[in-house]
């Protein structure tokens, strides 16, 4: 049987582990993951696009489990009601192929983009005495809330300037935050009166525009950027000299240099991928000055690493239920009986 686990049991989960211990197993488990990187047969998502929006898959696996997430991103349906992001993904065996679950991925994709933020600013933000407490968090929409908390979670940030041209995002994020009184929210009159004096800086814009959102004219010496807006072809959120003056992770170079901001410089531009610094075969932050980059678009490797957290919850909590999803063992050659 397959464990499927919907959006309530997805939800249940978070509430009884506390968003704080959810990001935390989950950057543990990205961590995990990441290290193996040469195990995994690796490659860059298949995306559909339209004027608008993006409809994609994305595909991973190592020798035990295959893992992909369809996802989709489409600016507009909030007008309709809709979220901009809707997900589902599936962990399947290798030996087999068997599904061993299918999951909700729409809450999950918030989580694990958080969670991969706050492990990429563990490896390159600034730390120690010279570390990161106060975040800039441009873009106030349906991921805010999760940035913010697991980088107040797992980076001990304690204060948010917030700022979103809808003043109503602003007002939701304000809201949502209230419940955890150890992180200050401060409301910011602008995109430089936001990142004014702090440590890191989260862009999480999602009109599907090239942007340059971050001027150099708002850097400081010892900046980290996490932009995780600009994540699709034609879509960015940096200025180009942003960039140039920084030292730029990623997660999959090859997808990167398509969807990310780095899109917007040649191919020679040096970016590191940040397996490397976690693996501590690259190098991280060369100094307390240096400014950093995690120019995130989002990888396959995270969602697999996200089923694969879901699936052991699942069986160990109980959460979720068996369906049938593929036919039951037996007569496997004889299909036409389930037609009967």
């Amino acid at each position: 049987m397959t464990r499927f686990v919907d959006v309530q049991a997805l939800s249940g989960l978070v509430r009884q582990m506390g968003i704080a211990g959810f990001v935390t197993a989950l950057a543990d488990t990205l961590r995990e993951d990441f290290l193996r990187w040469p195990d995994f047969d690796l490659s860059a998502r298949l995306a559909s696009h339209t004027a608008l929006g993006v409809i994609e898959l994305m595909p991973v696996s190592d020798a035990k489990r295959f893992a992909f997430k369809y996802v989709n991103g489409h600016p507009g349906n909030t007008a309709h009601g809709l979220p901009t992001v809707m997900a589902f993904g599936v962990l399947a065996e290798v030996e087999t192929g068997y599904p061993v679950l299918l999951s909700e991925l729409t809450l999950t994709t918030a989580l694990r983009t958080a969670a991969m933020s706050a492990l990429a600013a563990q490896a390159v933000a600034r730390s120690g005495s010279k570390g990161s407490r106060r975040m800039a968090l441009i873009g106030n929409g349906a991921q805010a809330e999760f940035q913010a908390l697991a980088f107040h979670a797992l980076l001990g940030v304690d204060e948010l300037r917030v700022y979103d041209i809808d003043p109503q995002a602003t007002d939701k994020l304000v809201h949502n935050l209230a419940a955890f009184p150890a992180l200050r929210v401060h409301r910011a009159a602008g995109i430089a009166d936001a990142v004014r004096g702090s440590d890191i800086v989260t862009t999480l814009t999602a009109a599907k525009t090239r942007a340059a959102i971050i001027t150099p004219d708002m850097l400081a010496p010892g900046m980290h950027l996490n932009a995780v807006g600009g994540d699709c072809p034609g879509k960015t959120e940096l200025h180009p000299d942003v960039l140039r003056a920084a030292r730029v992770f990623v997660e999959y170079e090859p997808q990167t240099r398509v969807e990310g901001d780095i899109q917007q410089l040649d191919a020679g531009f040096a970016v590191t991928e940040i397996w490397r610094v976690l693996a501590g075969s690259a190098p991280g932050r060369g100094s307390d000055a240096e400014i950093t980059v995690f120019d995130s678009v989002g990888f396959a490797l995270e969602d697999y690493s996200a089923l694969r957290l879901i699936h052991r919850l699942a069986l160990e909590q109980g959460v979720g239920r068996d369906i049938e999803l593929v036919p039951a063992a037996g007569s496997p050659k004889d299909l036409f009986r389930l037609t009967r």
